[in-house]
């Protein structure tokens, strides 16, 4: 096995096209094509992790948040980053990191946060935009079916909880080759009038390559005629954040208590509480100051998120309860879910969970 055989199990988890413009995802560091002797899977990248992984014979670290996140201009060891880089280097060690993709995939880091907390009926909190795409083509009536099961398996036509959507209408196409042409039916120099199908179908935006690769390999026609748009639909299984809702309804500060218990954190910081239960419950690892309005929005009676600055409280407004319970500590159970994930997908050697706490944030 490959450092890129591992990277497309993690890929079919959290595709990389679905990661924050701003973050610095994938293959940061090493050759996609070496050989893993080992897998050591971390939430942050540091000297004492590449030590780790260098005693445990593991070539290959997979890591939530990424090392590099800024541009390097110098390599001298005077940061914790450039050791990073420079150690991982000299003993040929690949770093990949996954972080906003797995952020926002469906069954990923805040998907973990509410099984963690018991939540049922879940649901993306803010849906991310442009992530569905529509094709349109034009093929003869009689290449239809086969072009439409080839899209089919290429993972085209998904809404929702169905598959093999599509929409079809009949028509007829024109044609002139030039004198260069070589049309499969009719002649160049003619005008050609062909009973064709326009299908339409939706696609993940991560399947283009995919979805284009099948098209113009499947259809007949040497010009295949082809229209892309991005759909402003909102997408169910691609976002950042997630709701639901307790098994039963909890009084304020007794769910704090309960939170702060299952997320294993030392304290938690929160608003003022409110004189009601608490039954909806919106999370987002990691920093999730931006996602106070989603969460009122969604009808949210707490949001559970990290990073929170002495203003954001105010926003609560005495409309839902806030509670920072730390960036680690929201994200901590991400490397043990990729162990077992990893763990599943490959079975020729072990995936090892890191002993390291990287948490920069010490309690009293």
């Amino acid at each position: 096995m490959i450092v890129q055989d591992v990277i497309n199990h993690l890929h079919d988890l959290a595709p990389l096209a679905y990661a924050e413009d701003f973050d610095n995802v994938g293959l940061l560091v090493g050759d996609k094509n070496q050989k893993v002797t080992g897998v050591l899977v971390t939430l942050d990248t540091l000297e004492v992790v590449v030590d780790e992984a260098i005693e445990k014979e593991c070539n290959l670290i997979v890591s939530f948040h990424p090392i590099i996140f800024k541009g390097l201009k110098k390599l001298n060891g005077k940061t914790y980053v450039e050791r990073v880089v420079i150690k991982a280097i000299k003993n040929d060690i690949a770093i990949f990191s996954i972080h906003t993709a797995l952020d926002n995939a469906i069954n990923g880091v805040n998907s973990i946060i509410c099984d963690q907390l018991g939540l049922k009926n879940k649901e993306i909190l803010i849906p991310q935009t442009d992530t569905i795409k529509k094709l349109q083509t034009y093929v003869p009536k009689a290449n239809a079916p086969e072009l439409r099961q080839a899209l089919f398996a290429a993972g085209g036509g998904s809404i929702g909880n169905y598959e093999s959507c599509s929409f079809n209408s009949e028509g007829e196409g024109t044609y002139l080759g030039t004198e260069d042409s070589n049309p499969v039916i009719g002649k160049k120099g003619e005008l050609q009038i062909e009973k064709e199908v326009a299908i339409s179908i939706t696609f993940q935006k991560h399947l283009e390559p995919i979805i284009l690769n099948t098209l113009f390999k499947t259809h007949p026609y040497e010009e295949v005629a082809y229209e892309i748009v991005a759909l402003d639909n909102n997408n169910q299984h691609i976002g950042i954040g997630m709701i639901g809702e307790l098994q039963e309804e909890m009084e304020a500060e007794a769910c704090l208590k309960f939170i702060k218990s299952q997320m294993n954190t030392h304290c938690v910081r929160h608003s003022n509480l409110l004189n009601k239960p608490i039954k909806r419950i919106a999370v987002l690892g990691g920093s999730g100051s931006f996602a106070i309005p989603a969460a009122k929005a969604s009808g949210a009676d707490l949001l559970v998120t990290a990073d929170l600055k002495y203003h954001d409280f105010f926003s609560a407004e005495n409309s839902i309860i806030l509670a920072d319970i730390g960036h680690y500590e929201s994200e901590q159970f991400t490397k043990s879910f990729l162990v077992d994930y990893l763990s599943k997908k490959i079975t020729n050697f072990a995936i090892i969970l890191s002993k390291t706490n990287t948490n920069p944030v010490k309690y009293l």
